[in-house]
């Protein structure tokens, strides 16, 4: 089944999380340090240029993770596979990420891919493929089939969520925390999804928060340039000139840079990396999808040349971060040092 093309109407964000109040953002204990934290979308394979489906998907990329796993071990940096429902409930995908799970600090989190994911009593269209987008039972039931089978599969109710697309939407916090979820990482600082119907993070920093119960951890976006400080409103303007944010970038003016080796230079990377820590960001979050650790999966990684690239971007930002002083942080210690331990 494929998704139905996005209708003129798709143009509005169906949700806008609000800033958080300054009482909100969190103040790490002194001894926190400045740490990161990488989390990894451990998720089925598909033809991203392709419509989304309910049965295209496979789940062999997943035998490439240890190796990938051990890169990070071998630096001491925890990792925290945010799993969805095609990993969760299939037997070889369990046991791989069980030989990870092996050195003691790294974690199983959640990650919601509604259109493989049951119940099916949605329409599967691109609004809907953002889990925020549906109707509160629908989403819940979500929720609750995900969260039943990775308890099942590893043995421990996970802690921590991500909606897939970032697709958060005015209920999933509020069920979360009634689930026993501490840790969301669904916002994508500065970013938005609009033009299919996902949420704005427009309103989002890169500082971790607390909503309601929960901690709420975006995927961090820096800002780079001389021009930096006009911030999302110069990057959002700059999308009515035709080639502006390419013009921008180029000049070295204004680029939009998350921290991810996936589509973002390595260079890039490292500035903007300079960039949060010289600002006084505490806590930087790193995200990729687990199908990049083997080549012809995802658009990010589609040979042997983008694998190799891929692992040097995380050999130049791990070196980084260590000669900054910027240590990893597991998942438990991120919750224990936000308070919520």
């Amino acid at each position: 089944m494929a998704v139905a093309k996005p209708s003129a109407t798709a143009l509005v964000a169906r949700y806008r999380p609000p800033a958080p109040a300054p009482g909100d953002l969190i103040d790490w204990p002194d001894d926190f340090g400045t740490r990161f934290t990488v989390l990894v979308d451990t998720e089925e394979e598909f033809d991203w240029n392709a419509p989304l489906g309910r049965q295209s998907h496979g789940v062999s990329a997943i035998t490439a993770l240890p190796d990938a796993h051990r890169r990070f071990a071998d630096r001491g940096v925890a990792l925290t596979y945010m799993v969805d429902y095609p990993i969760a409930t299939d037997a070889r995908a369990i046991d791989i990420l069980a030989t990870c799970l092996a050195d003691g600090v790294s974690a199983i989190g959640t990650q919601l891919h509604p259109w493989v994911n049951p119940p099916f009593d949605e329409a599967l269209t691109p609004a809907n493929s953002y889990a925020g987008n549906l109707p509160e039972a629908t989403e819940a039931a979500k929720i609750d089939a995900l969260t039943g089978a990775i308890t099942a599969a590893f043995g421990t109710r996970p802690v921590a969520y991500r909606a897939g697309r970032y697709g958060i939407g005015p209920n999933t916090l509020r069920l979360l925390a009634a689930r026993g979820y501490l840790l969301d990482s669904s916002m994508r600082s500065r970013y938005r999804y609009v033009d299919d119907g996902g949420p704005d993070f427009a309103e989002i920093s890169n500082h971790a928060f607390r909503a309601g119960a929960m901690i709420e951890v975006p995927l961090t976006t820096v800002y780079t340039g001389r021009a930096r400080t006009g911030g999302t409103r110069l990057y959002r303007l700059l999308a009515a000139v035709p080639k502006g944010r390419g013009l921008f970038a180029r000049a070295g003016l204004l680029s939009r840079v998350a921290l991810t080796p996936e589509d973002m230079p390595v260079k890039d990377a490292l500035e903007a990396i300079a960039v949060a820590v010289g600002e006084g960001l505490r806590l930087l979050n790193f995200a990729f999808h687990s199908p990049s650790v083997a080549p012809g999966f995802t658009p990010y990684v589609r040979d042997a040349a983008d694998l190799a690239r891929f692992h040097g971007w995380w050999d130049a930002v791990l070196a980084d971060l260590a000669r900054r002083g910027v240590r990893a942080a597991s998942l438990d210690q991120i919750i224990t040092a936000a308070g919520r331990g």
